[in-house]
Protein backbone atom coordinates (compact mmCIF):
# COMPACT_ATOMS: atom_id res chain seq x y z
CA UNK A 1 0.00 0.00 0.00
CA UNK A 2 1.41 4.11 -1.05
CA UNK A 3 2.03 5.60 1.94
CA UNK A 4 -1.01 7.93 2.09
CA UNK A 5 -3.89 7.77 -0.90
CA UNK A 6 -7.59 9.34 -1.08
CA UNK A 7 -9.75 7.99 -3.28
CA UNK A 8 -12.36 11.26 -4.71
CA UNK A 9 -15.61 10.52 -6.96
CA UNK A 10 -18.06 12.86 -5.48
CA UNK A 11 -17.99 16.61 -6.47
CA UNK A 12 -14.72 17.99 -4.11
CA UNK A 13 -15.70 21.43 -2.72
CA UNK A 14 -13.34 24.16 -2.26
CA UNK A 15 -13.86 23.59 1.85
CA UNK A 16 -13.10 20.20 1.85
CA UNK A 17 -9.84 20.90 -0.48
CA UNK A 18 -9.04 23.61 1.90
CA UNK A 19 -9.13 20.97 4.76
CA UNK A 20 -6.94 19.07 2.91
CA UNK A 21 -4.44 21.85 1.70
CA UNK A 22 -4.17 22.57 5.47
CA UNK A 23 -3.40 18.71 6.17
CA UNK A 24 -0.96 18.84 4.18
CA UNK A 25 0.95 21.88 5.64
CA UNK A 26 0.89 19.83 8.77
CA UNK A 27 2.30 17.06 7.79
CA UNK A 28 5.16 18.37 5.11
CA UNK A 29 5.63 21.58 7.61
CA UNK A 30 5.38 20.29 10.78
CA UNK A 31 6.36 17.18 11.31
CA UNK A 32 8.26 15.93 8.32
CA UNK A 33 9.79 18.89 7.06
CA UNK A 34 12.76 17.04 5.29
CA UNK A 35 10.51 16.10 2.06
CA UNK A 36 9.95 19.59 1.09
CA UNK A 37 13.43 19.28 -0.08
CA UNK A 38 13.72 18.52 -3.97
CA UNK A 39 12.48 14.90 -4.99
CA UNK A 40 13.84 12.51 -6.97
CA UNK A 41 11.65 11.29 -9.94
CA UNK A 42 12.38 7.78 -8.89
CA UNK A 43 10.77 7.74 -5.51
CA UNK A 44 7.37 6.83 -4.79
CA UNK A 45 5.06 9.62 -3.85
CA UNK A 46 3.99 10.17 0.17
CA UNK A 47 0.61 11.15 -1.45
CA UNK A 48 -1.52 9.75 -4.00
CA UNK A 49 -5.10 11.55 -4.87
CA UNK A 50 -7.25 8.89 -7.19
CA UNK A 51 -10.26 11.39 -8.90
CA UNK A 52 -13.12 9.43 -11.26
CA UNK A 53 -16.54 11.10 -11.47
CA UNK A 54 -17.43 13.92 -10.29
CA UNK A 55 -14.45 14.91 -8.27
CA UNK A 56 -12.61 15.67 -11.96
CA UNK A 57 -14.72 18.52 -12.60
CA UNK A 58 -12.77 20.02 -9.74
CA UNK A 59 -9.10 19.83 -12.14
CA UNK A 60 -10.71 22.65 -14.38
CA UNK A 61 -13.03 24.53 -11.83
CA UNK A 62 -11.10 28.27 -11.26
CA UNK A 63 -11.84 28.19 -7.70
CA UNK A 64 -10.73 24.42 -6.66
CA UNK A 65 -7.62 24.61 -9.60
CA UNK A 66 -6.49 27.09 -7.22
CA UNK A 67 -6.13 24.98 -4.49
CA UNK A 68 -5.00 21.95 -6.56
CA UNK A 69 -2.08 24.16 -7.31
CA UNK A 70 -1.45 25.12 -3.44
CA UNK A 71 -1.10 21.22 -2.99
CA UNK A 72 0.78 19.98 -6.18
CA UNK A 73 3.29 22.31 -4.91
CA UNK A 74 4.41 19.59 -2.43
CA UNK A 75 6.28 17.83 -4.64
CA UNK A 76 5.39 14.40 -3.13
CA UNK A 77 1.63 14.82 -3.75
CA UNK A 78 0.57 13.25 -6.69
CA UNK A 79 -2.82 12.70 -8.63
CA UNK A 80 -4.17 9.74 -10.61
CA UNK A 81 -7.12 10.65 -12.49
CA UNK A 82 -9.98 8.06 -14.43
CA UNK A 83 -9.25 8.93 -18.17
CA UNK A 84 -12.42 7.11 -19.53
CA UNK A 85 -13.87 9.32 -16.89
CA UNK A 86 -12.28 12.45 -18.65
CA UNK A 87 -12.55 11.43 -21.73
CA UNK A 88 -16.99 11.06 -20.80
CA UNK A 89 -17.18 14.55 -19.45
CA UNK A 90 -14.97 16.17 -22.20
CA UNK A 91 -11.74 17.95 -19.37
CA UNK A 92 -9.13 18.60 -20.40
CA UNK A 93 -6.41 18.57 -17.63
CA UNK A 94 -3.09 19.02 -20.63
CA UNK A 95 -2.12 22.60 -18.86
CA UNK A 96 -2.35 21.24 -15.78
CA UNK A 97 -0.37 18.20 -16.52
CA UNK A 98 2.36 20.26 -18.33
CA UNK A 99 2.65 21.86 -15.27
CA UNK A 100 2.85 19.39 -12.88
CA UNK A 101 4.84 16.78 -14.81
CA UNK A 102 5.32 13.41 -12.82
CA UNK A 103 2.46 14.82 -10.46
CA UNK A 104 -1.00 14.73 -12.48
CA UNK A 105 -1.25 11.89 -14.41
CA UNK A 106 -4.22 11.15 -16.96
CA UNK A 107 -2.80 7.87 -18.03
CA UNK A 108 -3.76 4.32 -16.55
CA UNK A 109 -2.35 0.77 -16.69
CA UNK A 110 -4.18 -1.72 -19.10
CA UNK A 111 -6.86 -3.60 -17.78
CA UNK A 112 -7.78 -7.41 -18.31
CA UNK A 113 -9.53 -5.77 -21.51
CA UNK A 114 -6.56 -3.90 -22.96
CA UNK A 115 -8.68 -0.54 -22.03
CA UNK A 116 -7.42 1.72 -19.74
CA UNK A 117 -8.37 0.62 -16.08
CA UNK A 118 -7.97 3.78 -13.59
CA UNK A 119 -9.27 0.71 -11.02
CA UNK A 120 -6.56 -1.50 -11.43
CA UNK A 121 -4.07 1.48 -10.39
CA UNK A 122 -6.17 1.54 -7.36
CA UNK A 123 -6.17 -1.34 -6.89
CA UNK A 124 -2.35 -2.02 -6.82
CA UNK A 125 -2.13 1.04 -4.62
CA UNK A 126 -4.19 -0.65 -2.23
CA UNK A 127 -2.41 -3.96 -1.69
CA UNK A 128 -0.73 -4.16 1.53
CA UNK A 129 1.16 -7.28 0.64
CA UNK A 130 3.70 -7.44 -2.20
CA UNK A 131 2.29 -9.78 -4.77
CA UNK A 132 1.26 -12.89 -5.34
CA UNK A 133 0.98 -13.11 -1.61
CA UNK A 134 -2.84 -13.14 -0.79
CA UNK A 135 -4.82 -10.43 0.34
CA UNK A 136 -7.93 -8.45 0.44
CA UNK A 137 -9.30 -5.60 -0.42
CA UNK A 138 -12.92 -4.12 0.69
CA UNK A 139 -15.72 -1.86 -0.80
CA UNK A 140 -18.58 -0.17 1.55
CA UNK A 141 -21.66 0.52 -0.56
CA UNK A 142 -23.91 3.26 1.21
CA UNK A 143 -25.26 4.54 -2.33
CA UNK A 144 -28.23 2.55 -4.17
CA UNK A 145 -27.47 1.83 -7.72
CA UNK A 146 -28.76 3.51 -11.05
CA UNK A 147 -28.94 6.42 -9.42
CA UNK A 148 -25.51 6.84 -8.08
CA UNK A 149 -22.49 5.26 -10.07
CA UNK A 150 -20.56 4.17 -6.64
CA UNK A 151 -22.05 1.11 -6.91
CA UNK A 152 -20.45 0.40 -10.29
CA UNK A 153 -17.30 1.98 -9.21
CA UNK A 154 -17.10 -0.94 -5.99
CA UNK A 155 -17.65 -3.45 -8.79
CA UNK A 156 -15.19 -2.64 -10.80
CA UNK A 157 -12.25 -1.75 -7.51
CA UNK A 158 -13.32 -5.06 -6.61
CA UNK A 159 -12.32 -7.00 -10.27
CA UNK A 160 -9.19 -4.85 -10.10
CA UNK A 161 -8.27 -6.41 -7.10
CA UNK A 162 -9.30 -9.98 -8.40
CA UNK A 163 -6.96 -9.61 -11.34
CA UNK A 164 -4.28 -8.71 -8.96
CA UNK A 165 -4.87 -11.99 -6.94
CA UNK A 166 -7.04 -9.85 -4.17
CA UNK A 167 -9.75 -11.31 -2.86
CA UNK A 168 -13.34 -9.33 -2.92
CA UNK A 169 -15.53 -7.93 -0.14
CA UNK A 170 -18.46 -6.27 -0.73
CA UNK A 171 -20.18 -4.42 2.65
CA UNK A 172 -23.51 -3.09 1.66
CA UNK A 173 -25.12 -0.37 4.28
CA UNK A 174 -27.82 2.71 4.11
CA UNK A 175 -28.94 2.07 0.14
CA UNK A 176 -26.44 0.27 -0.56
CA UNK A 177 -28.20 -2.76 0.20
CA UNK A 178 -30.16 -2.56 -3.36
CA UNK A 179 -27.58 -3.58 -5.42
CA UNK A 180 -27.99 -7.17 -4.37
CA UNK A 181 -31.70 -7.06 -5.42
CA UNK A 182 -33.16 -10.14 -7.36
CA UNK A 183 -34.55 -9.06 -10.64
CA UNK A 184 -32.68 -6.12 -11.66
CA UNK A 185 -32.94 -5.32 -15.52
CA UNK A 186 -31.93 -1.82 -16.29
CA UNK A 187 -31.98 -0.75 -20.09
CA UNK A 188 -29.53 2.08 -20.11
CA UNK A 189 -26.76 0.94 -17.29
CA UNK A 190 -24.63 -2.04 -16.37
CA UNK A 191 -26.44 -4.59 -14.57
CA UNK A 192 -25.06 -4.35 -11.10
CA UNK A 193 -26.27 -7.84 -10.01
CA UNK A 194 -25.16 -9.50 -12.74
CA UNK A 195 -21.56 -7.69 -12.18
CA UNK A 196 -21.78 -8.92 -8.38
CA UNK A 197 -22.58 -12.43 -9.85
CA UNK A 198 -19.53 -12.12 -12.16
CA UNK A 199 -17.66 -10.94 -9.40
CA UNK A 200 -18.51 -14.26 -7.42
CA UNK A 201 -17.81 -16.55 -10.57
CA UNK A 202 -14.56 -14.61 -11.21
CA UNK A 203 -13.10 -15.03 -7.57
CA UNK A 204 -14.05 -18.83 -7.75
CA UNK A 205 -12.53 -19.16 -11.17
CA UNK A 206 -9.28 -18.34 -9.88
CA UNK A 207 -9.03 -20.15 -6.39
CA UNK A 208 -10.00 -16.48 -4.32
CA UNK A 209 -12.63 -15.44 -1.95
CA UNK A 210 -15.49 -13.37 -2.60
CA UNK A 211 -18.04 -12.03 0.28
CA UNK A 212 -20.95 -10.00 -0.22
CA UNK A 213 -22.46 -9.10 2.82
CA UNK A 214 -25.51 -6.44 3.62
CA UNK A 215 -26.59 -4.69 6.80
CA UNK A 216 -29.77 -6.61 8.25
CA UNK A 217 -31.43 -3.43 10.14
CA UNK A 218 -30.78 -1.72 6.42
CA UNK A 219 -32.17 -4.75 4.57
CA UNK A 220 -35.43 -4.70 7.15
CA UNK A 221 -36.21 -1.33 6.77
CA UNK A 222 -36.21 -1.57 3.09
CA UNK A 223 -38.49 -4.55 2.98
CA UNK A 224 -35.90 -6.75 1.94
CA UNK A 225 -37.40 -10.69 3.97
CA UNK A 226 -35.37 -12.99 5.32
CA UNK A 227 -36.42 -16.19 7.41
CA UNK A 228 -34.24 -18.86 9.20
CA UNK A 229 -33.41 -22.20 7.63
CA UNK A 230 -33.61 -23.76 11.19
CA UNK A 231 -29.66 -24.50 11.18
CA UNK A 232 -28.60 -21.04 11.79
CA UNK A 233 -28.62 -19.66 8.25
CA UNK A 234 -30.00 -16.76 7.00
CA UNK A 235 -32.16 -16.88 3.66
CA UNK A 236 -33.28 -14.48 1.83
CA UNK A 237 -36.02 -14.87 -1.48
CA UNK A 238 -35.55 -11.63 -2.76
CA UNK A 239 -31.65 -11.13 -3.22
CA UNK A 240 -28.93 -12.87 -5.79
CA UNK A 241 -27.41 -15.94 -4.25
CA UNK A 242 -23.87 -14.29 -3.43
CA UNK A 243 -25.06 -11.78 -1.68
CA UNK A 244 -25.74 -12.25 2.26
CA UNK A 245 -28.09 -9.88 4.46
CA UNK A 246 -26.63 -10.46 8.03
CA UNK A 247 -26.52 -8.37 11.42
CA UNK A 248 -24.00 -5.86 11.49
CA UNK A 249 -21.76 -6.72 13.70
CA UNK A 250 -20.72 -9.55 11.49
CA UNK A 251 -19.80 -7.01 8.53
CA UNK A 252 -17.99 -5.07 10.92
CA UNK A 253 -16.60 -8.35 12.25
CA UNK A 254 -14.82 -8.00 8.56
CA UNK A 255 -13.18 -4.57 9.76
CA UNK A 256 -11.74 -6.06 11.97
CA UNK A 257 -9.15 -7.64 9.82
CA UNK A 258 -6.20 -5.68 8.22
CA UNK A 259 -7.09 -4.95 4.67
CA UNK A 260 -7.72 -2.15 2.93
CA UNK A 261 -11.78 -0.88 2.66
CA UNK A 262 -12.73 1.83 0.27
CA UNK A 263 -16.24 3.56 -0.38
CA UNK A 264 -16.82 6.14 -2.83
CA UNK A 265 -14.83 9.19 -0.91
CA UNK A 266 -12.46 7.28 1.33
CA UNK A 267 -8.81 6.85 1.94
CA UNK A 268 -5.81 5.00 3.52
CA UNK A 269 -3.04 6.83 5.80
CA UNK A 270 -0.08 4.86 6.68
CA UNK A 271 0.29 4.99 10.23
CA UNK A 272 3.55 6.10 11.51
CA UNK A 273 5.74 4.19 13.96
CA UNK A 274 5.06 5.59 17.28
CA UNK A 275 7.35 8.59 18.40
CA UNK A 276 7.36 11.32 20.78
CA UNK A 277 4.35 12.69 19.17
CA UNK A 278 1.55 10.68 19.80
CA UNK A 279 -2.31 11.81 19.42
CA UNK A 280 -4.66 12.60 22.10
CA UNK A 281 -6.95 9.92 22.05
CA UNK A 282 -6.03 5.98 22.25
CA UNK A 283 -7.72 2.66 21.74
CA UNK A 284 -8.91 1.00 25.68
CA UNK A 285 -6.85 -2.29 24.98
CA UNK A 286 -3.43 -2.63 22.59
CA UNK A 287 -4.94 -3.70 18.93
CA UNK A 288 -3.73 -4.40 15.81
CA UNK A 289 -7.00 -3.55 13.92
CA UNK A 290 -6.61 -0.89 11.77
CA UNK A 291 -8.75 2.75 13.49
CA UNK A 292 -11.15 3.99 11.57
CA UNK A 293 -12.16 7.69 11.00
CA UNK A 294 -15.25 8.53 9.97
CA UNK A 295 -15.87 12.40 8.54
CA UNK A 296 -19.58 13.67 8.77
CA UNK A 297 -20.28 16.26 5.94
CA UNK A 298 -23.92 15.89 5.45
CA UNK A 299 -26.70 17.80 6.96
CA UNK A 300 -28.49 15.63 9.35
CA UNK A 301 -32.27 14.61 9.05
CA UNK A 302 -32.67 14.98 5.17
CA UNK A 303 -31.31 11.57 4.51
CA UNK A 304 -30.09 8.60 6.42
CA UNK A 305 -26.21 9.39 6.52
CA UNK A 306 -25.85 10.73 9.22
CA UNK A 307 -27.84 8.26 11.55
CA UNK A 308 -25.82 5.49 9.97
CA UNK A 309 -22.03 6.94 10.32
CA UNK A 310 -22.86 7.04 13.97
CA UNK A 311 -24.63 3.96 13.77
CA UNK A 312 -21.33 2.15 11.90
CA UNK A 313 -18.98 4.08 14.22
CA UNK A 314 -20.92 2.61 17.35
CA UNK A 315 -20.77 -0.68 15.90
CA UNK A 316 -17.21 -0.04 14.91
CA UNK A 317 -16.02 0.67 18.28
CA UNK A 318 -18.17 -1.58 20.03
CA UNK A 319 -15.96 -4.39 18.77
CA UNK A 320 -13.03 -2.79 19.93
CA UNK A 321 -11.84 -0.65 17.24
CA UNK A 322 -10.65 3.06 17.61
CA UNK A 323 -13.52 4.92 16.14
CA UNK A 324 -12.78 8.72 15.49
CA UNK A 325 -16.08 10.87 13.80
CA UNK A 326 -15.43 14.05 13.02
CA UNK A 327 -18.20 16.62 11.76
CA UNK A 328 -16.98 18.88 9.58
CA UNK A 329 -18.49 21.08 6.49
CA UNK A 330 -22.29 20.88 6.32
CA UNK A 331 -22.01 17.98 8.67
CA UNK A 332 -21.62 20.59 11.79
CA UNK A 333 -25.01 21.16 11.70
CA UNK A 334 -25.54 17.97 13.63
CA UNK A 335 -23.80 19.95 16.44
CA UNK A 336 -25.36 22.76 16.25
CA UNK A 337 -28.40 24.68 17.59
CA UNK A 338 -30.80 22.38 20.69
CA UNK A 339 -32.63 19.41 18.50
CA UNK A 340 -35.79 19.19 19.41
CA UNK A 341 -37.66 16.12 18.28
CA UNK A 342 -41.90 16.10 19.28
CA UNK A 343 -42.20 13.86 22.15
CA UNK A 344 -43.06 9.87 20.67
CA UNK A 345 -42.13 10.95 17.12
CA UNK A 346 -40.23 8.77 14.86
CA UNK A 347 -37.96 10.81 13.78
CA UNK A 348 -34.56 10.73 15.36
CA UNK A 349 -32.95 13.40 17.36
CA UNK A 350 -29.19 13.36 16.42
CA UNK A 351 -28.09 15.50 19.61
CA UNK A 352 -29.85 12.96 21.27
CA UNK A 353 -28.21 9.59 19.84
CA UNK A 354 -24.62 11.49 20.45
CA UNK A 355 -25.22 11.89 24.14
CA UNK A 356 -26.49 8.68 24.67
CA UNK A 357 -23.50 6.66 22.96
CA UNK A 358 -20.62 9.42 23.94
CA UNK A 359 -18.58 7.82 26.66
CA UNK A 360 -18.54 4.48 25.10
CA UNK A 361 -15.22 2.83 24.78
CA UNK A 362 -13.05 3.40 21.80
CA UNK A 363 -15.23 5.94 20.17
CA UNK A 364 -14.73 9.83 20.23
CA UNK A 365 -16.50 12.78 18.64
CA UNK A 366 -14.95 16.43 17.66
CA UNK A 367 -15.95 18.72 15.54
CA UNK A 368 -14.10 20.77 13.35
CA UNK A 369 -13.89 24.78 14.14
CA UNK A 370 -13.03 25.87 10.99
CA UNK A 371 -16.34 24.45 9.32
CA UNK A 372 -18.11 26.51 12.27
CA UNK A 373 -16.09 29.66 12.07
CA UNK A 374 -17.12 29.42 7.90
CA UNK A 375 -20.57 29.77 8.81
CA UNK A 376 -20.70 31.97 11.37
CA UNK A 377 -22.51 29.27 13.76
CA UNK A 378 -21.04 27.74 17.03
CA UNK A 379 -21.24 24.43 18.57
CA UNK A 380 -24.12 23.21 20.79
CA UNK A 381 -22.82 24.09 24.65
CA UNK A 382 -24.27 20.70 26.08
CA UNK A 383 -22.67 18.64 23.47
CA UNK A 384 -19.66 18.70 26.17
CA UNK A 385 -18.51 15.01 24.45
CA UNK A 386 -17.73 16.80 20.96
CA UNK A 387 -14.48 18.16 21.27
CA UNK A 388 -13.17 20.96 18.98
CA UNK A 389 -10.02 20.57 17.44
CA UNK A 390 -8.80 23.22 14.16
CA UNK A 391 -6.25 22.04 11.78
CA UNK A 392 -3.52 20.82 13.96
CA UNK A 393 -6.04 18.85 15.70
CA UNK A 394 -7.24 17.46 12.25
CA UNK A 395 -3.69 16.97 11.32
CA UNK A 396 -2.86 14.87 14.41
CA UNK A 397 -5.94 12.49 13.93
CA UNK A 398 -4.54 12.19 10.33
CA UNK A 399 -0.85 11.32 10.96
CA UNK A 400 0.08 10.76 14.17
CA UNK A 401 -0.11 7.06 15.89
CA UNK A 402 -2.73 6.59 18.38
CA UNK A 403 -1.59 5.47 21.79
CA UNK A 404 -2.41 1.27 22.17
CA UNK A 405 -2.72 0.75 18.19
CA UNK A 406 0.02 -1.51 16.32
CA UNK A 407 -1.91 -1.18 13.13
CA UNK A 408 -0.15 -0.16 9.48
CA UNK A 409 -2.72 1.77 8.70
CA UNK A 410 -6.18 3.98 9.16
CA UNK A 411 -9.20 3.85 7.17
CA UNK A 412 -11.00 7.08 6.50
CA UNK A 413 -14.54 6.93 5.20
CA UNK A 414 -16.34 10.28 4.26
CA UNK A 415 -19.97 10.33 4.74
Amino acid sequence: MNAHFFLLSSPVPVERLSWIEECLKFFFIQLYPETLMHRKAAESPLFSFFLTGDALYSLEDPETLQVWNIILSFTSVRIICDRQELNLRGIGIGPLRMKYPGQVIDTNSSGADGNPSFWKDLAKTARQSKPPLPGTAGWLQTRSPYMHRSAWHGISFLTAALEERLSAELYAYLDGVHIGHLGQHPTDAENISEGLIALHEQATGVGLDFLAIACGRCATARGYSTWDDGQGAVISTCTIKPFKIRDLSQMIDRFMHPHTILASDAGALRLMKPSAAISFDRAENTSKVPPVTILITKHPYSTEIVFGAVSLAVACAHAGILTRVIFLEDGIYSVTGNHRALPGSAVYNIQDVINTVAGKENLHFFAFSPSFQKRGITKEKSLNAVLDIGYPGLGKIFFYPPRNVLAEHQRVLVF
